[in-house]
């Protein structure tokens, strides 16, 4: 089974990835493919965003769909004509409307922050204006082709004009820098600066006239000379940077217009003329006086500055005259970046074609909301933790350039100092901030995106027939789109003044498509409430939040784990015939937003025999910059969100509903159950249970990859470490729950199969392979301690041989190989395979190996304890940023039992086995056999340090042992939390233990029975026993123990009863006989055996294991033994074992945070460059200030 794993992992990613190329995934990865392909968007935009006229999308013919694919197939390979003077530029309709969704998508851009206003002007696509013919692409595209096309010019100055121009026209970026240049040139003297009826005017307008007929008859080479074009280019600038100042200086103008006409008159021309010439030719004024230097003296127009439009042609034109610069780093975001290449990479991808928004299928959102952030106040922003770091300065450094583009922002807007930031400028410091991390504000942007998005398209679909105005597209936006929030404790928080009620109604106000359900408690006697399910508005008219429904219900609601009765109970305020589920861990972003026709259309198509009901979306996860941690997470998740969902829906046809952001036919499942499941514990996965349900009903689930939608994942270690949990206990339970038993009897063979290694496969394998290292070392072992191995190898290398290569194949599966390959191939098809293969070797030098393996102990322990025991609860991972240090106390807490005891059993065994086999003398053989378990014990015990902020840091270090102490020695009440009592904690860890089945009792004693082995093994090999082999050495030894349990049994009664200060000594003289025993014991051993000192230290090897199962196997028996002595005593002994582990533990954390610069090397694995920098650098500040101060 295992090996089939083995085989599917390898299966899984080279067809997945496969199937991405298929669909032309990663053929924009970057801007300058985009730059390459960007004269295809505009058709591409057409094709697939606008609404086709007279066309009936969802009945095409054969012949019809051949065409499509054949136009698909030449825009994508580059072999349509583009839209040139053929389509845009003579249809001027179209080409502002591709102007007006591009730069719609770069506004949302700058108000995101992230591009700067440069950026903005050089990414915009200008529309029409100027009576420029050509279509006006964004400066990052056009960037230095007209410098290139000035030397092109001067270096072919004897070349036929049809060769220079098919020159020019090879880049059709610089066809129309060269063009657009002219004309702005000619439209700016001709219409704008000079008053026209003046002798200027006409002068200037003779001079383009001979320059459109030396080019019309295909003689400009001949009659210009190419050298003074570089003059003429220089003055233009002048004239440029003049009319851009914010005082217009009009003699600066006027010497610039006369240096220029000098320059054409005199030097443009090759033919030379008479002033008299000119005069006839008209290229003179007639007055003497004129020529003497008074040209353009009274002739420029005074410009009015406050003209919008102007600046901005002006300003684009002097970015044409000056860019020498490619702009291959525009915009300098990688968010940025990669928004717009999977955008324009989407548009050559295959989709339904879109319809009208007044016929396209209504929809809803809906999103679950609990006790979330929903806006960081200015409290949380400020605060700051033991190394004076917070939330705002670590975002300052982790997203260093959009805090500079949003104070750019700001000052823009009107702020003047610094410390506006906090008082007039508060809320949009706090959006700023909130958009960054995981709140329901973020969340709430992003899907009006979708209302947003429908404005726009309803306006561009109306603008070719009649003018709409602003209340009709805003009307029919709002019938084919709402967004749900179901916020289920609104009432409390209104009810306790809680800010996240007054932030939800300020997200009210600020966005009409928002509507919050929530559940009101009335009370109508002493102990009776009657409960009522509400939806709300915001009334922009009454200036008030205004009730739409109200439900009565019969009871409360929460009768399960509580997300999936919220999300039921908003599911029926949603409208339309689809709605989309999202988490509030997402977002959401207008470019995509503008595709959602084109996906919802997909439910009109078969899929298959069938339609589908459910529309899996892909996801892009945004959170991978935080900290490495975040990266190894992100990683992870997106070969899951992506490649291998795209492997699920086809060929496999296994996809269920992972989670959000799939889309679903809400008609479908409003009459089937709804969109979760709700029962308490077995549908602690409640969101795969509803793909169940609609595979068992005979739906049909489809993944698509043109469009994507934002979502976070956990940031920290802790946090991850809780849903890989929450994730093993959900799968533990899907094996348990009725849905997968029925599934598999109706699946065919092969789904079947692709089922299990899909779902709940993968995490019973994931156990197996724990439990086969298990199996492995508690066999070496026995072989070891029993002396076959040295009998049945010897010294024989061909055994040695064999037995090192079985092992070193599990090295390159423990290495994480095979597991990693989704990754690495997703990669590859997103980013390149080189720069796939640098990020795969970076996350190796951050560790990623560390992590992954951690992971996998998560899952295999809470796996396996949910299938033995069962009891899965449901665990809030919390989504904020992890700044803060946690103490090891709360790391022992969370661990103890998933890593570090296993972790610390593996290393005894491998400490054992090198004490006691002959194998151990060859250090190489040693090292080849037990290096991956070494490096399995090692992960275990030290990735909680490594991935923790400030883990090696010495003072933290100390702090966090004596406040692991005092929380082992805490004895609190009844009330006291796990998090301040040892013994609450400890009853809490086994409290599986009371309500598992009689068959995982008897499982849970024979497991610990493997602890007595240790004591077996190694009691025959003490020197007291004498090399005896009889079993009386085994008994012998048991004695022992009891006779040591009751001494501890005597020791802890009277330390008990004369525990008061009058019978100190009755404890003092009870230690004291206890000394003198325990030396006469010794003595008389020493005298009458063949004891020797070293027993003492061998015999713990062997008896401290056989106590701790002891103390396992009465944990079992906690019903029986809890009333009396005994089970005082099994406390007693526990906490000094939890002693014992902790200090295990902590032994080699201590030593490593006393060496200098351990501590700064785990800051650079844990943050990414900018932070690691940032915080560096404020504690040398924050050094040197406490230094002045002192």
């Amino acid at each position: 089974m295992a090996d089939t794993q083995i085989w599917y992992s390898i299966y899984s990613p080279i067809v997945g990835a496969a199937m991405g190329l298929l669909q032309q995934l990663g053929e924009i990865r970057n801007i300058e493919q985009l730059s390459l392909r960007f004269r295809f968007v505009a058709s591409v935009i057409q094709l697939n965003l606008m609404p086709q006229e007279d066309t009936k999308i969802s009945c095409q013919t054969l012949r019809e769909k051949f065409s499509e694919v054949i136009h698909r197939l030449k825009l994508r390979c580059g072999l349509s004509k583009p839209f040139k003077l053929v389509e845009l530029e003579s249809n001027q309709v179209k080409a502002n409307k591709f102007a007006l969704i591009w730069n719609e998508i770069i506004t949302t851009f700058r108000e995101e922050d992230i591009i700067s206003d440069h950026e903005v002007v050089l990414l915009q696509l200008s529309r029409h204006s100027w009576d420029i013919r050509v279509i006006r692409w964004p400066c990052f595209l056009l960037k230095n082709e007209l410098l290139r096309a000035l030397d092109l010019v001067v270096d072919l100055m004897d070349a036929p004009d049809k060769w220079l121009w098919y020159k020019i026209c090879k880049s059709e970026y610089r066809r129309c820098a060269v063009i657009e240049t002219y004309d702005s040139v000619k439209y700016l003297m001709l219409h704008v600066l000079i008053k026209s009826n003046t002798d200027e005017h006409s002068i200037l307008k003779v001079i383009f006239q001979e320059i459109n007929q030396s080019i019309e008859i295909g003689k400009f080479t001949a009659t210009f000379r190419a050298d003074a074009l570089q003059q003429v280019h220089s003055q233009l600038i002048k004239l440029v940077e003049l009319l851009l100042e914010p005082n217009m200086n009009v003699n600066g103008i006027v010497n610039v217009m006369q240096a220029l006409y000098e320059i054409v008159v005199r030097h443009l021309f090759k033919a030379k003329r008479t002033t008299y010439q000119l005069r006839e030719d008209g290229l003179a004024p007639k007055s003497q006086t004129a020529m003497a230097g008074t040209l353009f003296e009274n002739t420029v127009e005074l410009l009015d500055h406050g003209n919008k439009n102007f600046y901005m042609q002006v300003k684009r034109l002097h970015t044409i005259l000056t860019t020498r610069d490619p702009m291959q780093t525009i915009p300098g975001n990688n968010e940025a970046k990669r928004r717009l290449a999977f955008f324009s990479n989407s548009l050559f991808m295959k989709m339904p074609r879109a319809p009208p928004v007044e016929k396209m299928i209504a929809f809803s959102v809906l999103t679950p909301f609990n006790d979330e952030d929903v806006l960081y106040s200015k409290e949380a922003l400020q605060t700051k933790n033991e190394d004076g770091i917070s939330i705002l300065y670590y975002l300052q450094t982790i997203y260093d350039d959009e805090w500079k583009k949003f104070i750019q922002r700001m000052r823009r807007e009107g702020m003047e100092t610094a410390d506006e930031i906090w008082t007039t400028k508060l809320r949009d410091l706090r959006l700023w901030a909130s958009y960054r991390g995981q709140t329901l504000s973020r969340t709430v942007r992003g899907m009006m995106y979708y209302y947003r998005a429908l404005k726009l398209l309803a306006f561009l679909d109306s603008s070719a027939e009649t003018d709409t105005t602003v209340a009709e597209e805003e009307g029919i936006a709002l019938m084919k789109y709402t967004y749900v929030v179901s916020c289920q404790k609104y009432w409390e928080h209104k009810a306790k003044r809680d800010p996240r009620a007054e932030e939800i109604m300020d997200l009210l106000k600020h966005n009409e498509a928002l509507r919050v359900s929530y559940i009101d408690q009335v009370s109508t006697g002493i102990d009776e409430k009657e409960y009522y399910s509400i939806l709300i508005k915001y009334d922009q008219q009454l200036q008030r939040e205004l009730e739409i429904y109200r439900i009565k219900l019969p009871g409360p609601i929460r009768l399960g784990e509580g997300k999936p009765e919220n999300q039921n109970h908003g599911f029926v305020f949603t409208r339309g015939d689809a709605v989309q589920t999202i988490d509030m861990n997402q977002d959401n972003y207008f470019e995509e937003a503008l595709k959602i026709r084109n996906l919802l259309e997909e439910f009109r198509h078969h899929h298959g025999i069938r339609r589908p009901t459910i529309l899996g979306v892909r996801e892009h996860i945004f959170t991978g910059s935080v900290s490495s941690v975040a990266w190894f997470m992100s990683a992870q998740e997106t070969s899951f969100v992506t490649l291998l969902q795209r492997l699920f829906a086809n060929p496999l046809k296994i996809r269920m509903h992972y989670g959000h952001p799939d889309v679903f036919d809400r008609l479908w499942f409003l009459t089937r159950g709804g969109l979760s499941k709700a029962s308490k514990v077995i549908n602690i996965s409640e969101d795969i249970f509803a793909g169940f349900n609609c595979t068992l009903r005979g739906g049909s689930v489809t993944h698509h990859e043109y469009i994507q939608v934002g979502k976070g994942r956990d940031l920290g270690l802790n946090q991850i470490s809780t849903f890989e949990t929450k994730i093993a206990c959900g799968n533990g339970e899907q094996i348990l729950s009725r849905d997968v038993y029925r599934l598999s009897q109706r699946l065919d063979f092969f789904r079947m199969l692709s089922f299990f290694y899909t779902t709940i496969g993968y995490f019973f394998n994931t156990t197996v392979i724990i439990l086969s290292v298990y199996v492995f070392l508690w066999g070496q072992l026995y072989l070891a301690l029993s002396g076959v191995e040295n009998s049945v190898l010897g010294n024989g290398n061909n055994c040695k041989k064999a037995l090192s290569a079985v092992i070193n194949q599990e090295l390159i599966i423990q290495f994480g190989v095979f597991t990693t390959l989704p990754a690495l191939l997703e990669s590859s098809i997103e980013i390149g395979f080189l720069e796939a293969i640098w990020e795969f070797l970076v996350m190796q030098l951050q560790l990623s190996t560390v992590f992954y393996t951690f992971s996998t102990g998560t899952r295999a322990h809470f796996f396996g304890r949910t299938i033995i025991h069962g009891g899965a609860k449901y665990r809030q991972t919390g989504r904020n940023f992890v700044v803060q240090h946690t103490s090891f106390a709360e790391n022992y807490r969370l661990y103890a039992h998933s890593h570090f005891i296993k972790a610390i059993e593996f290393g005894l065994i491998l400490a054992v086995y090198a004490m006691y086999t002959p194998s151990a003398k060859l250090t190489f053989f040693y090292i080849d056999m037990a290096v991956t378990c070494w490096l399995l014990v090692l992960s275990w015990i030290f990735s909680p340090f490594l991935f923790n902020p400030s883990g090696f840091d010495w003072l933290k270090t100390v702090n966090d042992f004596e406040d692991f102490m005092n929380w082992i020695w805490y004895r609190g009440g009844v009330f006291a939390k796990a998090e301040q009592s040892w013994e609450r904690w400890w009853y809490e860890e086994q409290h599986h233990l009371l309500t598992t089945s009689l068959w995982g009792k008897l499982l849970e004693i024979v497991l610990n029975l493997r602890f007595f082995f240790f004591q077996y093994g190694i009691v025959y090999h003490l020197r007291i026993a004498d090399q005896s082999r009889s079993i009386s050495v085994y008994l012998l030894s048991w004695i022992f123990i009891f006779v040591a349990f009751g001494i501890y049994l005597t020791i802890s009664y009277v330390q008990d009863k004369y525990r008061t200060k009058e019978h100190i000594y009755y404890v003092r003289m009870a230690d004291y006989l206890l000394m003198i025993l325990g030396i006469l014991v010794i003595i008389l051993l020493r005298a009458f055996t063949a004891f020797k000192y070293v027993d003492i230290f061998t015999s713990l090897l062997a008896f401290i294991p056989t106590g701790w199962g002891l103390i396992s196997i009465a944990q079992v028996f906690r019903p029986l033994l809890r009333h009396t002595r005994v089970w005082d005593s099994v406390v007693s002994v526990a906490r000094l074992y939890d002693i014992l582990f902790g200090v295990i533990v902590m032994a080699p954390v201590a030593v490593l945070s006393w060496m200098p610069g351990f501590q700064l090397m785990q800051t650079r694995i844990l943050f990414n460059d900018a932070f690691s920098k940032g915080l560096q650098m404020f504690k040398i500040i924050t050094e040197k200030v406490h230094q002045k101060d002192v």
